[in-house]
C-alpha cells in the first residue's frame, strides 16, 4: 500500500494515541496562538518548528529533519472555520495521523521536495488563504529558504510576514499540566546525574559515566532526549561544548555532568560537578561564586523584574573573578517541549538588555558554567520556575562542589 493507504489504514485500526494534554489544553494554546495571529495582522500561520507543531497538536517522532509544516488558519481569514492541516513527509504520515491534533493530515513524497511546495500551495488555495497575510518563522531552524521562496512563486499575491517567535509568545508561559511534566523529568535526570556521579573515580571513563547515566535515565522513564548526556573531564571541562570521547579520569580531575531527560517531549535540565579527589582552592573559590550568582538569580525571578535585572545582579555576584573565567553570558533559557539537537525553547534568555519581564510559570534552565580556559570548568545548575515568592527549583541540585571516588 502507498502512504495514503497507510495513513487512512492506521486512522481506521488505530486511531488517535493518548496525548499528554486534554483536549482543553491545545484548544487553549491554539486558541492563544489565533488571538496573537488576529493582532498581527495574519490570515494563516505556517509552523515549521518541531517542538512548535507538537506544542500546538501533539505530533510527536524522531525524525524532525525532514520538511514538516503546519497550516493554521483563524476563523475569519479563510473560506471555513478556523483549520489546522499538518503536512508530513510520506515516512511520517503513521506518527501523525496517530497523534497530531489537527483537521487533516496530508504526506507528500519525502524523496521530492519540489512536490511538498506545490502540495502546501494546493493546502493554501483551498483554505483561501493564497492571497492573504501567512506569517512565516524566518529565524526559526526549520524553514527551508527554498520552500518559502516556492510558495511566493506559485502564489504571487500571497503576503508572506515574518511572524518569528509569536508561537514562543504562548509557550514561554507554562501551564500547570506542563510543570508537572517538568517535575517528572526533573525527577528523572537527578536519577541520571545520580547514577553518573556514583561511578566516578580515577580511571573510569567518561563514556562508562555517560552510559551509566543514560541508562538510568531511559530505565527510570525517559524517552528519547533532545540532548544527550555531556559528560567533560580535566582541561576538556574548560572547552564550552565538549563532550565524551574515551577519556579516562585522572586523580583530582574535574568531571563536569550534564543531563537532562525528556518526558513527553518536556526536559528539566541540570549541570553538576564533581572533583575524582580533592578540590582545589581555586576550584572551590568558583563554586562558592556561582551559588553567589545563583542566588543573586532566584531572588529576581519574580513576575514584573525584568531579565535583564536578573542579569545585572548576577554580574555583580560574577565580578570578583570576572577577569579569570569564561561565561557565555546568558545566566538562563527557557526550556520547556522540545526535540533534537537542543533542548533549549530559546523563547527567553536571562542576560544583559533583554527588557522582557518574568512572568509567573516561565521556566528556565540556569546553566551556570564558569571555564578557567586550559584548566578545567565548573557547572552547577538548575531548572527553576517563576513564582510570585522568586525562583522555584524545579531540580535537586545543593551547588556543592564536592570530592569522590576516593
Amino acid at each position: 500500500m502507498d502512504f495514503n493507504r497507510y495513513r487512512d489504514a492506521l486512522a481506521e485500526r488505530v486511531g488517535r494515541l493518548d496525548l499528554p494534554f486534554d483536549e482543553t489544553e491545545y484548544a487553549r494554546r491554539r486558541d492563544a496562538v489565533t488571538q496573537l495571529m488576529a493582532a498581527a495582522g495574519l490570515d494563516a500561520l505556517l509552523v515549521t518548528d518541531a517542538a512548535d507543531i507538537c506544542y500546538l497538536t501533539g505530533y510527536n517522532t524522531f525524525e524532525v529533519s525532514v520538511h514538516t509544516a503546519l497550516v493554521l488558519t483563524g476563523a475569519e481569514a479563510s473560506s471555513q472555520p478556523g483549520r489546522a492541516v499538518l503536512q508530513v513527509p510520506s515516512i511520517e504520515t503513521g506518527p501523525a495521523v496517530t497523534t497530531a491534533r489537527v483537521d487533516a493530515v496530508l504526506g507528500y513524497r519525502w524523496e521530492e521536495a519540489d512536490g511538498a511546495v506545490a502540495q502546501m500551495a494546493g493546502i493554501l488555495a483551498d483554505l483561501g488563504v493564497s492571497a492573504r497575510r501567512l506569517g512565516t518563522d524566518n529565524w526559526g531552524p526549520a524553514l527551508r529558504s527554498g520552500f518559502r521562496d516556492g510558495l511566493a512563486q506559485a502564489h504571487p499575491s500571497l503576503s508572506l510576514v515574518d511572524a518569528s517567535g509569536l508561537v514562543d509568545g504562548v509557550r514561554i508561559i507554562k501551564s500547570e499540566p506542563e510543570i508537572a511534566l517538568l517535575r517528572e523529568s526533573a525527577r528523572i535526570t537527578e536519577i541520571g546525574i545520580a547514577a553518573a556521579e556514583s561511578l566516578i573515580a580515577p580511571g573510569v571513563t567518561d563514556q562508562q559515566l555517560a552510559a551509566t547515566g543514560s541508562a538510568a535515565m531511559i530505565a527510570a522513564g525517559s524517552e528519547f532526549m533532545s540532548l544527550q548526556p555531556i559528560v567533560t573531564t580535566g582541561w576538556r571541562s574548560s572547552v564550552i561544548h565538549c563532550n565524551h570521547q574515551r577519556h579516562a579520569v585522572a586523580t583530582d580531575e574535574v568531571v563536569f555532568l550534564e543531563f537532562g531527560s525528556a518526558v513527553h517531549r518536556y526536559t528539566a535540565p541540570m549541570m553538576r560537578t564533581r572533583v575524582a579527589g580533592e578540590p582545589s582552592a581555586a576550584m572551590r573559590e568558583v563554586a562558592d561564586v556561582i551559588r553567589a550568582i545563583y542566588t543573586a538569580l532566584l531572588e529576581h525571578m519574580r513576575p514584573g523584574v525584568t531579565m535583564d535585572a536578573a542579569a545585572a545582579a548576577a554580574d555583580a555576584a560574577l565580578k570578583p573573578i570576572a577577569d579569570r573565567v569564561f561565561f557565555s553570558g546568558v545566566y538562563g533559557y527557557t526550556v520547556g517541549i522540545q526535540f533534537p539537537p537542543s533542548w533549549v525553547e530559546a523563547s527567553g534568555y536571562i542576560a544583559r538588555g533583554v527588557e522582557r519581564p518574568f512572568e509567573a510559570n516561565m521556566v528556565f534552565h540556569l546553566p551556570l558554567m564558569l571555564r578557567v580556559p586550559g584548566e578545567w570548568g565548573i557547572g552547577m545548575s538548575n531548572t527553576v520556575r517563576v513564582t510570585a515568592e522568586g525562583g522555584e527549583a524545579l531540580t535537586g541540585n545543593d551547588l556543592m562542589l564536592q570530592g569522590v571516588g576516593t
